[in-house]
C-alpha cells in the first residue's frame, strides 16, 4: 500500500516544525476545518505574535480576531491561552522541549492533560514535531483504513492509532499517515469514492465488496 501511494502522489514535501509548542498549537487550530484554513490562520496568528509569550498575554478576543479563518475562533482562542498558561506553569517557560526527553506514553499522557487535547492531537505533535512512530487517525486515515480492513467496526478511532502501530513500520509512520490522507482527500471519499482510479483497490475489501 505504501508503495503504490508513493508512486501515485510522488515524494512528501518536508513535513513538520519540530518545534512541538507551535505544532500543538497549529493542530489545535486544525480541528474541525480543513488544513489549507487552519495554516492560513496559524500564520496570521505568528505574523502578529511573533512570540509564545506575547501570544500568551494578548486578549483571547485579539487572538480569534488573527485565528477567524480558521473556524471556531472563539472557543479555540481560549483553549489556546488556557494550554500556553499551563504550560508556563508547569515548565517555567513557554517550550515544550521536555517532551524529547519522555517516552511516547509519557508524553502522550503530557498533551492529553491540555484542555482540547485528545489523542490524535497528541500524536500529531509526536509525529510531525518530534519523529516518534505514531499514528494520528483523522477522519481520512479512519475512513481508508477501514474500507482497506485494517481497522474493524470494534475499533473506535481513538484506538485506532494504537491498533495500526502494531503494523505500520516505524520507518514508514510519517509517510503512510500524509499518503492515507491524500488519498482519503482525492481518491477515497467519503460519500462516492473513486474505486476505477484507486491504485490500492486490489487490497481493499470495500471494493471487492461492492
Amino acid at each position: 500500500v505504501h508503495k503504490a501511494l508513493s508512486n501515485a502522489y510522488g515524494p512528501l514535501p518536508r513535513i513538520g516544525q519540530g518545534d512541538p509548542l507551535g505544532q500543538l498549537v497549529e493542530t489545535i487550530l486544525s480541528q474541525k476545518t480543513t488544513d489549507k484554513n487552519s495554516h492560513r490562520a496559524y500564520l496570521s496568528l505568528r505574523r502578529k505574535f511573533a512570540t509564545w509569550p506575547s501570544v500568551a498575554a494578548a486578549p483571547a478576543s485579539a487572538i480569534a480576531a488573527r485565528i477567524r479563518q480558521g473556524g471556531l475562533a472563539n472557543i479555540k482562542a481560549p483553549r489556546i491561552k488556557s494550554v500556553l498558561k499551563i504550560i508556563r506553569d508547569r515548565e517555567g517557560r513557554l517550550s515544550l522541549a521536555r517532551l524529547a526527553r519522555m517516552d511516547n506514553a509519557e508524553a502522550t499522557a503530557y498533551l492529553t492533560s491540555l484542555p482540547g487535547v485528545g489523542i490524535k492531537t497528541a500524536n500529531c505533535v509526536l509525529l510531525f514535531s518530534l519523529q516518534r512512530p505514531v499514528m494520528p487517525v483523522d477522519t481520512h486515515v479512519d475512513r481508508v483504513t477501514r474500507r482497506l480492513g485494517w481497522i474493524d467496526k470494534r475499533t473506535s478511532i481513538e484506538e485506532a492509532g494504537a491498533a495500526m502501530q502494531r503494523f505500520v513500520p516505524p520507518r514508514l509512520m510519517l509517510e503512510v499517515h500524509v499518503y492515507l490522507v491524500w488519498h482519503g482527500r482525492r481518491t477515497c471519499k467519503a460519500g462516492r469514492p473513486l474505486c476505477a482510479e484507486c491504485v490500492i483497490r486490489s487490497r481493499c475489501k470495500f471494493y471487492r465488496r461492492n
